[in-house]
């Protein structure tokens, strides 16, 4: 790529690519994040609630997968990088601690730890890697477009309502966006999308701890909801499909990671174009189980009686993004989706009028039993017709 030095800061091609403990320890923060953006959402399940959690959600999302490629990238086991996800780590936990009032009085704080998180980064990295232009070139776009963003971010803060959350949602997918186009900048150009550099197998295995990071906040939801409700028959019974529902959507997940994600499908994830997809696939996956945790809090503590229709919409609507995000997944990976979870999403969404009657607990029954088909039709159906072959 150039003749100039490697930085020293830089990850060196060949090293093992399995996540330090300190990436582990990082990530535990986002169990204590997602459960407040949960339980946020819970309490108000409104149009307006879903896009204040979505943007809240994307705003956590970009900062661990910048993250996650700062390690990626860079030696995780320097100091100077260690201090740095420690840095990070601090930011998050601020940023989660303004989460519940994020639209109210704390959206100062929220933004203040999001910009901190960036500079933090930045101020490292740009000049951790001044010894070689073309690497240091990638920090310096990343930067720019933090820059460009940073005033919708400021902006939101002296708006409340509608007018926040437009704003801030437009900064976040322009966070998301610039990154899936290469972060064009001025006079540096941008990353080239088929350029590969990234390590296959670590941000593999990332993606792999965020997505048990999620579900084990959905375990805690389910076990700080029987504890608050009492020990009564009702109450078991949804704790026990509840738990239900976090086994399946492991299952599913890890069913078809472990084929994708054989060496040929490694080698794709090392690719700017399909590392920053398979990055936002998982959001997509991390949502479903957010949404799924969320109706989980809400059927545990009123497991009988009538079923509000936001109620049947989050309690299907978090398998159905879950699915979804898995079939995105597999295009990613093999220019398809696998049709069996496409068919599990059109089905919650048919089921939708059918279990206006059920109670909340048959409602999570009924979404749970979709997911058990389509695991059951995955695992019997031949092998040939499930995997597909990653494309170049």
């Amino acid at each position: 790529m150039t003749s100039s030095p490697l930085p020293r800061i830089l990850r060196r091609r060949g090293e093992p690519g399995y996540p330090t403990f300190l990436e582990l320890f990082f990530d535990v923060t986002y169990i204590f994040m997602l459960s407040r953006i949960a339980a946020g959402f819970a309490d108000d399940l409104t149009v307006r609630g879903a896009a204040q959690a979505a943007v809240l959600l994307l705003a956590a999302w970009w900062v661990w997968v910048l993250t996650a490629w700062l390690t990626d990238l860079f030696n995780p086991r320097l100091p100077l990088i260690q201090a740095t996800v420690l840095l990070v780590m601090f930011g998050t936990l601020v940023m989660a601690i303004a989460v519940p009032r994020a639209f109210g009085e704390y959206g100062w704080l929220f933004v203040a730890a999001y910009f901190g998180i960036h500079v933090v980064r930045d101020a490292v990295l740009i000049p951790g890697t001044r010894v070689n232009r073309a690497i240091q070139a990638r920090s310096v776009r990343v930067f720019f477009w933090f820059v460009v963003t940073a005033t919708p971010w400021a902006a939101g803060v002296f708006v409340a309502g509608w007018l926040r959350v437009a704003l801030w949602g437009f900064a976040v997918l322009l966070d998301l966006g610039s990154a899936r186009i290469g972060w064009p900048t001025p006079r540096l150009g941008r990353t080239e999308l088929a350029s590969q550099i990234f390590t296959g197998s670590h941000l593999s295995e990332r993606h792999r701890q965020i997505f048990v990071i999620a579900l084990g906040e959905l375990i805690l939801t389910v076990g700080l909801g029987l504890s608050a409700n009492g020990l009564r028959t009702p109450e078991y019974a949804a704790c026990a499909v509840a738990f239900t529902s976090g086994i399946l959507l492991l299952r599913l997940y890890y069913h078809r990671v472990r084929q994708l994600l054989a060496p040929p499908g490694l080698t794709t994830v090392e690719r700017v174009r399909s590392g920053t997809s398979t990055s936002y696939t998982h959001l997509v996956m991390v949502a479903g189980v957010l949404l799924t945790s969320t109706s989980l809090s809400l059927v545990i503590d009123q497991p009988l009686g009538p079923t509000p229709a936001a109620w049947t919409a989050v309690t299907l609507g978090g398998p159905a993004l879950f699915l979804l995000g898995s079939c995105l997944f597999d295009v990613v990976l093999t220019g398809r989706p696998l049709w069996s979870r496409a068919l599990g999403v059109v089905a919650l969404g048919a089921l939708a009028p059918a279990v206006a009657l059920l109670p909340p607990l048959g409602v999570l029954a009924v979404a749970n039993l979709v997911l058990l088909v389509v695991l059951v039709a995955e695992s019997v159906a031949p092998r040939s017709r499930l995997v597909g072959v990653p494309h170049g």
